[in-house]
């Protein structure tokens, strides 16, 4: 199944604080003071007869108009006020005023203490928080011009935390501690988020759309590097694993006999020494140094045995997956998405040294063909079980399930009919339609 020629083919909003109005009451004092008289001109601790309307006894009150007439001033009885002094015509004496300064004052002050009881609290519930809010989305848009590194956490204990995102010139730490300069002229920038560790915010550029957007197959350009040699090393691309074995009476020409010898080299560390590979050929750096290189896609080929072996089969069983999982974690980090490729299968597909061992085919043809066949459907059903999640499903938009499958030997028909029934496998796990 050929590669090369490849047509050219959403971060949860977070809710804002919700609140309801206070019901807001006078403050104590204006409501129990006996002495205080409300808008009808009554002290507030005088009882009203329910059957008799606000100002009813007054309507039969001869109208004050002369306020030197005696006959017109409210009697004590009437009202429960003493009556008002009259004046004598031609008098100089002015009626003295209330003034209503006191009033104003304590009114004012009132009014303050209920705006600061309201105001305060809505500040500090919804105001920052949403402003809290909005300044972490920010953060992940990846406009933020450099590295946070080194700013205070919030806390007492005045330790810093990395930055989760960066554009070109700012600082990455990464998992070990270590430090780097993200250079990208093209308007990538990176996320990595420990609290939201499926972020998809991510660009590897600015024409490249970011990982929480679905790629679009007809107008965005596949630009991709081939990852070949990491987890599958093969002697033209890794041919320091295959020296120092290489004139032995059982020589390493591909990964099954290179696991043989090297598992017989304890001295040397035996077959931890495929790890130290996987740990050192491909590092975030690199992934970081793809996207800014204008790239935005990765093919990364895999054994089956990342994810199980046989008890007869050499080759280092299940230590290859995690460094798959690094893949996807740096891939995401700096906004790449992948072509997952199963690049070797149990028994061999074409007898090629990339297949796991060279000579001959026993995928789909001779004595254990079927039975292995059946096994490696199920390895690919597993892996497009775990790359159908919801947090993978755009971040590997694309799966090679049979790397270059030798049709000459095995029959057309033959493979043909494998294909059929490994799409309905493969269906009744992902579904149909876009995206799927």
């Amino acid at each position: 199944m050929a590669y090369n020629a490849v047509a050219n083919p959403a971060e949860p909003t977070p809710r804002l604080a919700s609140f309801e109005e206070e019901t807001l009451q006078p403050p104590a004092g204006f409501r129990d003071s006996g002495n205080f008289r409300d808008s009808y001109g009554a002290p507030s601790n005088a009882s009203f007869d329910s059957a008799q309307p606000f100002g009813a006894g007054a309507a039969n009150m001869p109208y004050r108009d002369d306020p030197s007439s005696s006959a017109n001033i409210l009697n004590k009885e009437d009202t429960g006020y003493p009556p008002s002094p009259p004046m004598e015509h031609g008098s100089t004496a002015t009626r003295k005023k209330k003034t209503p300064v006191p009033w104003i004052i304590a009114g004012v002050a009132g009014l303050a203490i209920v705006v600061v009881a309201v105001v305060v609290p809505i500040y500090f519930t919804v105001i920052k928080k949403n402003n809290d809010t909005a300044a972490s989305q920010s953060d992940h848009t990846g406009h933020n011009s450099g590295s946070n590194s080194g700013s205070n956490n919030g806390d007492d204990t005045g330790t810093t935390k990395a930055a989760i995102t960066g554009t070109d010139g700012s600082t990455v730490t990464m998992e070990d501690g270590t430090t780097f300069t993200y250079s990208n002229k093209f308007g990538g920038f990176w996320v990595s988020d420990p609290d939201d560790p499926f972020n998809g915010n991510a660009q590897a550029q600015s024409w490249s759309p970011p990982l929480n957007q679905s790629w679009d197959w007809q107008n965005n350009k596949i630009r991709g590097v081939n990852l070949g040699g990491w987890l599958v090393p093969e002697p033209f691309i890794a041919p320091a694993l295959y020296e120092p074995y290489m004139n032995l009476s059982t020589p390493a020409i591909d990964e099954w006999t290179l696991s043989e010898n090297m598992a017989a080299d304890t001295a040397n560390g035996g077959l931890s020494q495929l790890e130290k590979h996987y740990q050192t050929f491909i590092t975030e750096k690199d992934f970081a140094a793809i996207a800014g290189a204008g790239l935005n896609w990765i093919r990364l080929p895999i054994p089956f045995w990342a994810i199980q072996k046989y008890d007869n089969e050499p080759f280092l069983e299940g230590v290859a997956w995690k460094y798959v999982l690094k893949a996807f974690s740096w891939a995401r980090k700096y906004g790449i998405r992948i072509n997952l490729d199963l690049h070797a299968l149990p028994g061999s597909q074409n007898g090629y040294n990339h297949s796991g061992k060279r000579g001959s085919i026993n995928f789909l043809n001779g004595v254990m063909g079927i039975a292995n066949a059946e096994r490696g459907l199920d390895y690919i059903r597993i892996l497009t079980e775990f790359i159908s999640q919801e947090e993978y499903k755009n971040l590997v938009p694309l799966f090679g399930v049979i790397n270059e499958a030798r049709t000459a030997d095995i029959g057309m028909d033959v493979i043909g009919s494998f294909y059929v029934h490994m799409h309905d496998v493969l269906r009744n796990v992902t579904g149909l339609g876009e995206g799927n």
